[in-house]
């Protein structure tokens, strides 16, 4: 599995946390693979949450059950948000979220350019390809991430 790689859930996983999650993979090496569900949105905005409530209303996305404590972001605006790792393409992984919270509030930047998650998925060394080939994932380019 490679990053900027989507996967779906099959039927396998159906009546689990799963059931039609699909996911961008945003890291893949020797120590496992890292992920977020993209269709899954969170019941509250940002502006919800008492630490970011001075923002306006945005979307928050259900990245994945591991460290729903903690908020991630992908986006494609490396000229506005510094200090991002590429997934692959123009989508990176985080940055400075502080300035990416101002450019959501002034909108210079919106759902087209960033997607928020709390929390995410995570696998450990080859369990996402077990996964895979035992067919409780399907490899998909057909998923949308903005």
């Amino acid at each position: 599995m490679i990053a900027g790689s989507f996967i779906e859930s099959s039927s396998l996983l159906n009546d689990t946390y799963f059931e039609d999650a699909k996911l961008i993979i945003t890291e893949s090496n020797d120590k496992g693979a890292m992920g977020f569900i993209v269709n899954r949105r969170f019941p509250r905005a940002i502006n919800e949450l008492v630490e970011f409530s001075y923002c306006k209303p945005f979307p928050i996305f259900e990245g994945g059950p591991v460290d729903q404590e903690h908020l991630f972001f992908i986006h494609q605006r490396p000229d506005l948000i510094k200090g991002g790792d590429l997934i692959e393409g123009n989508l990176y992984l985080g940055g400075d979220f502080k300035t990416a919270l101002q450019y959501i509030n002034d909108n210079s930047i919106g759902e087209n350019d960033i997607k928020i998650f709390i929390g995410y998925c995570g696998w450990d060394y080859s369990e996402l390809e077990a996964e895979i080939e035992e067919g409780s994932w399907i490899v998909s380019d057909k998923i949308e991430l903005f």
